[in-house]
């Protein structure tokens, strides 16, 4: 049964309002949250009230979480993108083999996801990534999640619990996926000392050339080139911190294909993603292959092209590897 929209319906909509109109541009429910956290009040509301900062104006998101078609990706298995991700492996041989060595994950799987990822590190986003993760964290604001089911309940023209109830489960697993991202990026400011609203990255809030989120860089960035700093927009760093993301997650040399395609699904969880991954890996480990002039069809790493594919966490938005 669907309830006709109607005065409940305006009314939420005005309490969302009005919520949002409150201080700190509307990211109190955020802050109360990072306070009962533990982190100093002065320290959050600090980097909430900095200008650089745009206000809160809500977040749509859909009842069901969307998926990443095969099309997305087509292009980087063409002749012209295979040659430059093979330009990326060799360009950048010594740190991907050094990490490799370290850590047991082939130099082209890590060439592959870096290519995938940034282009060899050449678009590693703009974005400030501590507006974007707070505002995948706000998902679960009480005024949000009223201004999206009224949207939805419009579009649709009425109500429908089953969908009310979708929609609250998708608000509480984004604020479960980024809420910590942002209290790790707090803690990855205070580690590294660095401005929390500085660092740039993809809209879902991941950055540098494996684009990582901030929890996967506390927990698996590494100094690959032992110049005493950890830096995601360097290479031998990026390598060596995607090889150890891997390695930690059960990478070993030996793994089959059904494995292989497991970790990189927590990389990202998606089937398109997954497959041109290893398709590219492939294509780089086999540098005398041609490639069809034609985007490369789904083969049987990746089964049928009529195989159903399911999506995955960042964002980041893909948020699994750090993303």
């Amino acid at each position: 049964m669907r309830k006709v929209l109607g005065g409940v319906g305006l009314g939420v909509l005005l309490v969302a309002c009005s919520a949002r109109a409150e201080g700190l541009d509307g990211w109190n429910y955020l802050v109360e949250k990072l306070v009962a956290d533990g982190l100093a009040r002065d320290r959050v509301v600090g980097v909430f009230e900095d200008p650089r900062l745009e206000p809160f104006s809500g977040l749509e998101f859909s009842p069901d979480r969307p998926r990443e078609s095969h099309a997305r990706y087509r292009g980087f298995l063409t002749p012209a993108r295979v040659a430059m991700a093979r330009r990326c492996r060799a360009q950048h041989a010594e740190a991907f083999e050094t990490a490799e060595q370290v850590h047991g994950v082939p130099a082209s799987v890590l060439a592959s996801v870096l290519f995938v990822e940034t282009a060899c590190g050449q678009n590693t986003g703009s974005h400030r990534i501590f507006y974007r993760l707070a505002r995948l964290a706000m998902a679960n604001e009480p005024a949000n999640v009223e201004r999206n089911i009224v949207r939805v309940a419009e579009q649709e023209g009425g109500f429908d619990p089953a969908t009310e109830a979708k929609l609250r489960d998708r608000a509480r697993y984004l604020e479960a996926t980024f809420y910590p991202e942002v209290r790790a990026l707090f803690e990855l400011a205070d580690r590294e000392g660095v401005d929390p609203l500085a660092l740039r990255g993809s809209a879902s809030g991941a950055f540098g050339y494996p684009q990582f989120l901030p929890s996967s860089f506390l927990h698996d960035a590494i100094d690959g080139d032992g110049d005493g700093t950890v830096s995601l927009y360097d290479p031998a760093d990026a390598a060596a911190s995607c090889a150890r993301y891997f390695a930690g997650r059960g990478w070993r040399p030996g793994l089959g294909a059904s494995e292989r395609r497991a970790l990189v699904w927590e990389y990202n969880h998606s089937s398109a993603y997954v497959d041109t991954v290893l398709a590219l890996a492939a294509y780089i480990d086999a540098p005398d292959t041609p490639v069809p002039t034609r985007s490369v069809k789904r083969g049987k790493a990746s089964r049928t092209r009529k195989t159903a594919h399911t999506k995955r966490r960042h964002t980041h938005v893909q948020p699994t590897r750090g993303r």
